[in-house]
């Protein structure tokens, strides 16, 4: 790679990292997994950086987060059909009534399939439309909208008592 397009990597990554960061912990729960997700997606992203024709770099990166985060759940899911279940302690309060239904959401979102997390995430964190979701998620604009309506509905059971906007609990 030229010296001037490892420099546009460079500049690329350190400005768009810690926005990318906040999309990863949305996608793993975890802050090491969304580290070394927005790593991986970078990583894939600087071997093809000479090659892009995005206009904008950042629909790409963001693209590979989302389906190596895909490809990570379904080797997490492969492992715990050998593995014994464990029993999860639940929501831990911390005192807090916001910190408490963020910590909810979280783990609700977690129960959620793949497919749905993704949309769910791609549309009201990220705030993209319907056919932004579909063109990341390689689906149509009526499989966003049915897997949209069915997280919100799961969700809605899994936090019965909990009154929350997906608006007001983004980062």
């Amino acid at each position: 790679m030229e010296d001037d397009a490892r420099t546009r990597f460079a500049e690329f990554a350190a400005a768009r990292t810690p926005a990318l960061i906040r999309v990863a912990y949305l996608l793993t729960g975890d802050q090491h997994s969304a580290e070394d997700l927005v790593q991986s997606a970078l990583a894939k992203t600087y071997a093809r950086w000479s090659r892009l024709r995005h206009a904008d770099p950042e629909g790409y990166v963001r693209t590979a987060m989302h389906r190596e985060q895909i490809s990570w759940w379904r080797r997490l899911a492969t492992m715990r059909r050998s593995m014994p279940a464990v029993v999860s302690d639940g929501v831990v309060s911390d005192h807090s009534a916001d910190t408490d239904l963020r910590l909810a959401l979280r783990d609700a979102l977690r129960r959620l399939p793949p497919a749905q997390r993704s949309v769910i995430v791609l549309r009201y964190f990220e705030d993209l439309t319907e056919s932004q979701v579909a063109e990341i998620l390689g689906c149509s604009v009526g499989t966003v909208r049915s897997r949209n309506n069915r997280a919100v509905t799961r969700l809605r059971e899994l936090l019965p008592a909990a009154e929350f906007s997906l608006e007001t609990i983004t980062p």
